[in-house]
């Protein structure tokens, strides 16, 4: 991936025109209204951190450069704490964009492998982060049940937690995932 939007980049056939009309229609129904003004970057505090430039994100998107921006790590980088749209002057909800596109990468096979990691855990124990020894050890120190109130603790719960991660096709996405 280029860190640049060059003419070269822009004048080659993986431009998607209905890229933007997919995020449009999922809800992200003011990013065409996007003036490029750079509010959303600088404010962005995952950007003050790592290389993420929401509003290079946002202009790709625009631009239909789908694959180049599904298959980005930068992607992920955003922390979804919403400043760009409290302080974007046309009030475009980026972050409301970012998800959708995550989804569409997610849904076209381009996942992180921690990502795949969580998700598996959570098919799997119905937590993203199951409660190993050491925080069963600190739980007891701290005078708490050693398995919380959770799924940890109920079969059931966590039958049902599993059951609607079927229906939802969280699993079988998750497993298409693996395979590839």
């Amino acid at each position: 991936m280029t860190d640049k939007i060059t003419r070269e980049t822009i004048g080659n056939e993986s431009i998607d025109a209905k890229f933007v009309d997919r995020i449009v229609e999922a809800g992200a129904d003011r990013i065409r209204t996007c003036i490029q003004c750079g509010t959303c970057s600088s404010v962005c505090p995952s950007g003050r951190r790592t290389a993420f430039r929401t509003r290079e994100l946002m202009r790709k998107a625009l631009l239909g450069l789908k694959d180049e921006v599904l298959s980005s790590p930068d992607l992920w980088l955003c922390a979804t704490c919403l400043t760009c749209l409290e302080r974007c002057p046309r009030q475009i909800k980026v972050t409301d964009a970012i998800i959708i596109m995550r989804n569409m990468a997610v849904d076209e096979g381009y996942m992180l492998p921690q990502h795949r990691k969580t998700s598996q855990k959570l098919l799997e124990t119905g937590h993203a982060v199951p409660i190993d020894q050491a925080n069963r050890d600190m739980r007891k120190e701290l005078g708490l049940q050693e398995i919380p109130p959770t799924v940890h603790s109920h079969e059931k719960a966590l039958n049902d937690v599993k059951e609607i991660m079927n229906r939802t096709g969280f699993k079988k996405l998750i497993e298409e995932q693996e395979e590839a």
